[in-house]
């Protein structure tokens, strides 16, 4: 972000991520579900491709 703006800019607001989220006004539960979402799209997606390179 140094080279695009002149400065050092945060790209999150806070670390760990899910704190970033809570910080911009996202309820925790809301996070919580969108966690799980991604992780079990992202499992369907690694058996789909591992059982594909087989």
């Amino acid at each position: 972000t140094k080279r695009k703006y002149g400065e050092g800019r945060r790209v999150f607001l806070m670390s760990p991520i899910h704190h970033h989220f809570q910080k911009k006004g996202i309820h925790e539960a809301k996070i919580v579900a969108r966690f799980w979402i991604v992780g079990i799209i992202l499992a369907v997606i690694t058996v789909v491709l591992t059982l594909k390179v087989r």
